[in-house]
This record gives C-alpha cells, sequence and structure tokens, in this order.
C-alpha cells in the first residue's frame, strides 16, 4: 500500500463508513464517477477487492475492514498532530467530536456555546443517540467524548461526574396527586407509569430505586423520547419520571405539575465518559477543563429557569 495516496485513502474511508458511493461523494464535495475510480485504483493497489456489492447494499471485505482501521489510525493521528501543532502556537484548534445521550440535548448545546466562544478555532460535531448506541460508539471508539446519565458496568471508562442530573417525578396538572405533601412511594407505586425504553438511563435508575425499597411499578406504556413521554403525561395515560433537564425551555411545562414525593428527585449526576486505554486530544483536554470549571454555574441556572423545579431542587427535610 505504499503508493496509496491519502486522497484515495480518504474516499475509501468514506466511502466504508457510509457504505455508500453518493453519500461519500456528497460528503466529500466529489463526483460519483471520481469516487468510483479511486476505489478502483486503490482496490488493485491492494491487490484485493475492498467492497462488494450484494443486491443494492454494499458491504466491506475482510481486507476492507482492515484497511477501514488502518484509515482511521492514520487520520486520527494527523487530527492529533495538527492539534498539537496549534497548541503549541498558542492556538486551541481541530475538532471536538461528542457523542450524547437524548435527555442530554436539552442542555449540552447551551455548555457548547460559551465553550466555542472560548475557542472559535475548535469546530464541534455533536451526535445524539439513546444510551445503547452510545455506548456502542464507545466501544468502536467513534468519538472523543461521551455524555451519559448513567455510568456503564461493563466498561473500562475514564468517568467524571460534572453538573447535577435530578430526576423528578411528573404529572398532569389535573392529576389527583398534584398540589400533594410527601407522598408515600408505596402510594406512587400504585399509579400507572410511563416509561423510555427498556436500557434508557433513565429507566434503569427509577427501576433501581423503587426495587431496593420492595416496590414494583405498574408499566402501562414504554415511549421512545422524553417528548412523548411528556405529552402522553399531559394527556392523563399516566406519571413518569423523567430528567428535571427535559423540562427547561418547554411549552408543555404549564400543562405539567412536578410531584412531591419521599425520596425524590433522585440525586443523580450526568458524567463525562471516554475509554480507560484512549489518551484524549488537545481539544478534547480543553473541553473537560472547560466542564470543569463553568458547568456547576451554567447548570444552577439552567435548571433554575425551570418553573416549579427550584423548591425541589434545593431539597426538603421530610416528616418537618
Amino acid at each position: 500500500m505504499r503508493h496509496a495516496t491519502l486522497r484515495q485513502l480518504k474516499v475509501f474511508e468514506s466511502v466504508a463508513r457510509n457504505l455508500s458511493f453518493t453519500r461519500a461523494a456528497e460528503e466529500l464535495h466529489l463526483s460519483q464517477p471520481t469516487v468510483s475510480i479511486q476505489i478502483k485504483q486503490l482496490s488493485a493497489i491492494a491487490g484485493l477487492p475492498l467492497l462488494e456489492q450484494i443486491g443494492k447494499r454494499l458491504f466491506l471485505t475482510e481486507a476492507g475492514r482492515e484497511l477501514l482501521k488502518v484509515c482511521q489510525g492514520i487520520f486520527e493521528g494527523l487530527s492529533r498532530f495538527e492539534m498539537l501543532v496549534s497548541d503549541m502556537q498558542g492556538v486551541k484548534a481541530g475538532k471536538l467530536s461528542l457523542a450524547v445521550i437524548t435527555t442530554a440535548k436539552y442542555f449540552v448545546p447551551r455548555l457548547l456555546g460559551p465553550f466555542c466562544k472560548r475557542y472559535p478555532g475548535i469546530d464541534v460535531s455533536l451526535k445524539v443517540h439513546n444510551r445503547e448506541r452510545v455506548l456502542q460508539s464507545m466501544i468502536d471508539n467513534e468519538d472523543d467524548l461521551y455524555v451519559l446519565g448513567q455510568p456503564p458496568e461493563h466498561l473500562e471508562v475514564v468517568l467524571e461526574p460534572f453538573l447535577e442530573n435530578p430526576l423528578v417525578v411528573l404529572a398532569a396538572r389535573s392529576h389527583p396527586l398534584a398540589g400533594k405533601k410527601n407522598i408515600p412511594l408505596a402510594r406512587l407505586a400504585q399509579e400507572p407509569f410511563l416509561m423510555r425504553e427498556p436500557g434508557s438511563g433513565t429507566r434503569l435508575a427509577t427501576e433501581r430505586f423503587f426495587g431496593e425499597r420492595g416496590l414494583k411499578l405498574k408499566v402501562r406504556m414504554e415511549l421512545g423520547s422524553n417528548e412523548a413521554t411528556k405529552q402522553a403525561v399531559v394527556g392523563g395515560l399516566g406519571i413518569a419520571v423523567l430528567s428535571a433537564h427535559t423540562l427547561a425551555l418547554e411549552r408543555s411545562s404549564d400543562e405539567l405539575a412536578f410531584l412531591d414525593v419521599e425520596g425524590f428527585p433522585i440525586r443523580r449526576h450526568w458524567y463525562v465518559a471516554y475509554p480507560k486505554e484512549k489518551q484524549p486530544t488537545v481539544v478534547a483536554l480543553a473541553f473537560l477543563d472547560f466542564l470543569r470549571e463553568e458547568s456547576k454555574l451554567l447548570g444552577e441556572k439552567y435548571l433554575q429557569g425551570i418553573t416549579g423545579f427550584p423548591a425541589l431542587a434545593r431539597g426538603k427535610k421530610r416528616g418537618k
């Protein structure tokens, strides 16, 4: 492969990642025939087919999978070098790739605003996935940093809490329990619950919280997003436990009530993580430092903006 060019490897990496000549051409701003020619030339240099087409679908051959790993290593190394040179010149520049779970989309963009203002030379890629997809991205080493609300149990990762993530009980404002004080958990467990999909960090934390107290929840419905869950609560289908962050800047919050339940809010944190064996880039380290400095202040201001939440956020002494 000594005669392969960086351009050919870049074209191949894009085709292999997208498994599509069309999407690769769009991504690289090239014509599709140009992409096809580059792949043919690279396959000839390798002496083996790198891709195979079955029906309308494109697949990597074994040689193609190995070459993709090589390409990813080369481009990651070059990116690290560019960031290092910029850092040595006193300028933070490069690309930061973040993968976050769906609930984190409510506050991560607001953290990124001040960060990008401080470091205008850094380009940020933000991917929003469910928890299982974020964990798979971490296993595949697809991104620089990952934001989760529930620490992964079976992965070796560096984990750092950076922002409070209180879980609260929500009901429609017309619900019979709305306005009641210090509702017993056993009473709450009698209500029909609206839950996120299996594997959701919020669901795992909720089921664990009630399970540790010998209570089993009556799940009426599973929903695939926080928005759908909130609308179902407003519609009177049941109650739900969600992160307080999902209520910020939401019109539906006027139709929802925080229930005053013993043991709530459940005190949790948001975590930033990366694989234990991974060496963070200069840009990733800059973002980690930023989170340590700014996230607490920004997080407090953010939660204070949620109608009805401040009293709960400060916590209360039960039974007094």
